[in-house]
């Protein structure tokens, strides 16, 4: 138990120190219009220097305004893992063995090579727990296909909202932004 807290407490000592070793993070600097699909043209003559800084303080200002951080993706929703798709099909298959096992059964010691209702039952289960596995699988997949398209139409929305902002500065300070 002893060895046990020691080297939690030297864990903790050691990740404490690496973090502040660690060097801080610098914020990035902006991305240029055209990542987002957003030309920009100096309307007004303004050499690269101003329009860079007119860029720089529009972005600022865009992400402000809408909230949005067009270098941030948006995350797809975690999707819960169906369960029991195996016993659902379990019990589903095995009461068609059972039926199907019943019915081939005539109750006589000759027919051993005709399944009685419990084997039929055990037969069944085994299927019917892999097809109830192979669907439970397929449904959960098609979900998180489904959440990843859900996340990929939120982000391109966001982008879109972020630009009209970020070229309404633009235009403001003198530039054709489409």
């Amino acid at each position: 138990m002893k060895k046990i807290c020691v080297a939690l407490s030297l864990l903790v000592a050691a990740s404490a120190a690496a973090q502040e070793a660690a060097p801080p993070v610098q914020s990035a600097a902006p991305p240029k219009p055209g990542t987002l699909g957003l030309i920009v043209y100096p309307a007004k003559g303004q050499d690269a220097a101003k329009q860079g800084q007119d860029e720089n303080e529009c972005y600022t200002w865009a992400r402000g305004q809408t909230g949005i951080d067009p270098t941030v993706a948006t995350q797809a929703a975690e999707v819960e893992a169906q369960r029991g798709g195996a016993v659902r099909g379990a019990a589903r298959g095995a009461a068609k063995g059972a039926a199907v096992g019943a019915v081939g059964d005539d109750d006589h010691q000759r027919d051993e090579g005709n399944l009685d209702a419990g084997e039929g039952a055990g037969a069944g289960a085994a299927a019917g727990a892999v097809r109830g596995r192979r669907a439970q699988k397929k449904a959960t997949k098609k979900a998180q296909a489904e959440a990843q398209q859900t996340a990929q139409t939120q982000d391109a929305q966001k982008k879109e909202t972020f630009k009209k902002a970020w070229s309404t500065c633009l235009e403001g300070r003198g530039y054709t932004a489409k």
